[in-house]
């Protein structure tokens, strides 16, 4: 079973490399983690899927490094290795530049810079290879277009000899310190001494022995929290309520138990989801409760995307696959198509969708589910996620909402 005190992925500051082929990306890559993490040649291309490696990267702690393919690659292969590229953007909460110095800046140099300023995303500069300019005191003189980078922002590195890579590591540590805000899954919902009740299907799709990830996330919060936490299965939950001296705090279900947890939870008992606590944590409560609303309005002619950010493999009542199109036929009364997507898989034009509904996004980081919200924002597409779906279909929703006061308030004005 994982370790409770491992920081998820999902949970760690996602640092992307990026450039044209050749400059040196993996080889600074390596440099800086210390690791052989990516393979390293001549040969232009190398790179030729992102690589993705959890790690402990000091002064940072807990981070996700991605080496990426060059943003210049060429050829049909070559297009979808820089739409990968272009994926791992979504991801990355601290972008480096790697150029080499006996070039200078390129023309998709150039438009990585643009992307990193439109995105908002802190950067670096690494000009890789001032050993063939006499070294880092001497490159930047010489270097074509360094200037073009603010002083902030640039450095000059030599993977291969190690000069500046230590200055490297200590600016990627400064920079990424202002780039992660501490927030709770449960923020603003208990207090330290509250008894939550966490309502825990044994999920066939999970290893046996494990519990699934926003669960271990929420009662491993509850233990750091210094509250009681107090777990069962759906069918146990009435006799779980009744040995407790006084009404637990809050009731959080899986979404798929959310019928009968909602019959047994006294009515003056908070009650809400893994799911729902998800869609405040990471992306856009409000905006994904607003999509529950397209969910009535489905016709025959309308398609649905049910979106993953995991990859599991489906069971014969897979909730992506079997029941939420089943609960969304029932409740709309007709018979939309379904298409899926999974993992790092995601649309960029969402046009052809009448509604996105999406998984909690436990396995997805912050900047990535706000990315795909963002998305949807743009092409007029609702979107809401697993928890608020399953509460509409079953006439709880505003029920589920409860523990979110100021939310309702906003929805409902």
């Amino acid at each position: 079973m994982a370790n409770l005190n491992e920081t998820v992925s999902a949970e760690r500051i996602h640092i992307g490399f990026f450039g044209i082929r050749n400059a040196g990306k993996s080889s600074v890559v390596n440099a800086v983690t210390g690791q052989q993490l990516a393979l390293v040649s001549d040969v232009k291309g190398t790179t030729t899927d992102p690589v993705k490696k959890a790690m402990e990267l000091l002064p940072l702690g807990p981070v996700v490094i991605i080496d990426t393919p060059g943003i210049d690659d060429t050829g049909a292969l070559g297009k979808m290795r820089v739409e990968r590229t272009h994926q791992m953007l979504a991801q990355t909460d601290l972008a480096i530049l790697v150029a080499d110095t006996t070039v200078g800046l390129q023309d998709a140099d150039r438009d990585l810079l643009r992307m990193f300023q439109e995105r908002k995303l802190p950067y670096l500069v690494a000009f890789n290879k001032s050993d063939l300019k006499g070294g880092a005191a001497q490159a930047e003189p010489s270097c074509p277009d360094a200037d073009a980078v603010p002083a902030e922002n640039r450095l000059f590195v030599s993977a291969a000899t190690g000069e500046n890579i230590f200055e490297l590591k200590e600016r990627i540590g400064a920079l990424a310190k202002g780039t992660k805000k501490e927030r709770k899954i449960l923020e603003g919902l208990v207090e330290p001494g509250d008894t939550v009740v966490l309502v825990i299907p044994v999920d066939k799709s999970a290893p046996k022995g494990r519990i699934i990830l926003p669960q271990q996330q929420v009662l491993r919060e509850l233990l750091d929290n210094n509250c009681t936490a107090v777990v069962a299965q759906a069918s146990d939950l009435p006799q779980a309520l009744a040995q407790l001296k006084y009404p637990p705090k809050l009731v959080i279900t899986d979404s798929q138990a959310f019928k009968s947890v909602m019959r047994d939870t006294p009515e003056d008992v908070a009650m809400t989801s893994f799911s729902i606590l998800f869609s405040r944590y990471k992306g856009n409560l409000l905006q994904q409760i607003r999509g529950t609303a397209q969910l009535a309005k489905l016709t025959d002619d309308d398609t649905v995307l049910i979106s993953e950010g995991c990859t599991h493999h489906r069971q014969c009542q897979d909730i992506g696959t079997v029941k939420i199109p089943g609960w969304v036929e029932h409740y709309c009364g007709a018979r939309p198509s379904f298409e899926w997507t999974s993992g790092g898989e995601f649309p960029q034009d969402l046009s052809p969708y009448a509604c996105v509904i999406h998984c909690g996004g436990c396995m997805l980081n912050e900047k990535e589910m706000h990315h795909r919200l963002a998305i949807a924002e743009a092409a007029g597409t609702p979107m809401t996620n697993y928890g608020l779906a399953i509460a509409e279909f079953h006439g709880i929703l505003r029920r589920a909402l409860r523990p979110f006061p100021d939310i309702l308030k906003e929805l409902e004005g």
